[in-house]
């Protein structure tokens, strides 16, 4: 560290930074006006999608608002002006409403396509720090988002401005979750990752079956095995001593291979062609080391032991998985 960077008091800076951009915050928070309202109840009454456009730092800020209000129940995505003038203006429908970012309100880029817009019949929000600008002057309705200074110690890179966009973006969305109605439930559909997460985390006894599972004595003959495999409905049977210790597994790909191999004798014990010292789980562990297990192993089933090595339950893939309550396409 340099001498001249020991002379600075860094927390002083920071907080200074932070302290500016909150004072932002507050200047567009009691700027708030009916113009919010206005613009909520277009987004709210829009039976197409939301299309949010700008360049530069204002457009980074507009992609996160359109993540925000797709995951949330409002249909959006995010268009680049550029990209927009040279033919991605064709995606658009009238019933479309764009919100158009731009802290000075006089971005070319994106003035120039905002006629265009409302040539095919969008109405136009427009997010800009000046009220009095072209992009104010082209939108339907406006919102003001200005901040008196920026926290670059230049007063040039946009900081306090691009949080203040942010911010009403989010305040926007807040909003219109109430609007929809948009309930828990909602959101877990639209993030099957975050639902998948969750169960992953669980312990295997929380989703591992434990009545009606498929299992058996290893002395019976397979030909009763066979019955209890395809009542069992898990693709595989769990096998066990007398005392109810797990001692193997009949699956369906072993029956399969069996068949492959020449005659059977249905009158044979089931211990002659079971797989013994299978891989097998722990009530306690979670569902994730249960899935690394079964995709290093090629496997779709596991049994589940106590620690005296009691067979006390089953867990199939499908119940990791949310049993088709995930989805990964629309």
């Amino acid at each position: 560290m340099t001498p001249k960077a020991l002379e600075r008091d860094w927390l002083a800076l920071g907080r200074e930074a932070l302290d500016i951009e909150i004072e932002g915050l507050r200047e567009v928070r009691s700027k708030l006006n009916g113009g919010f309202v206005e613009a909520l109840e277009l987004l709210g009454a829009c039976t197409g999608r939301v299309v949010i456009t700008g360049i530069g730092k204002s457009g980074l800020v507009g992609r996160k608002i359109a993540a925000t209000l797709s995951s949330t129940g409002t249909p959006s995505f995010f268009l680049h002006p550029v990209e927009g003038a040279h033919g991605d203006l064709g995606m658009l429908r009238p019933e479309d409403v764009a919100l158009a970012i731009s802290n000075s309100g006089e971005t070319d880029e994106l003035n120039a396509i905002l006629p265009t817009l409302r040539s095919l019949g969008l109405r136009i929000i427009g997010m800009t720090g000046r009220s009095d600008s072209t992009l104010a002057r082209l939108s339907d309705i406006v919102l003001d988002c200005g901040v008196s200074r920026e926290a670059c110690p230049l007063g040039l890179a946009p900081t306090a401005s691009t949080t203040a966009v942010l911010a009403l973006g989010d305040a926007l969305a807040s909003c219109l979750i109430t609007w929809n109605r948009f309930e828990k439930e909602d959101f877990a559909k639209r993030h099957p990752g975050g639902s998948l997460g969750q169960r992953l985390s669980a312990c295997v006894r929380e989703l591992m079956h434990t009545h009606g599972m498929p299992a058996a004595r290893e002395s019976v003959s397979l030909g009763e095995a066979l019955i209890a495999l395809n009542e069992g409905g898990l693709g595989a049977l769990a096998l066990t001593d007398e005392g109810g210790r797990f001692t193997g597994i009949l699956t369906d790909g072993d029956v399969r291979r069996l068949l492959c191999g020449g005659s059977v004798n249905p009158e044979a014990a089931v211990s002659a062609f079971m797989t013994r010292n299978p891989a097998c789980a722990r009530p306690d562990v979670s569902a994730a080391e249960v899935l690394d297990v079964m995709e290093s192993r090629q496997i779709t089933v596991i049994p589940v032991v106590d620690g005296e090595g009691i067979l006390v339950g089953m867990i199939h893939l499908h119940d990791l998985l949310g049993k088709g309550h995930l989805k990964f396409s629309v």
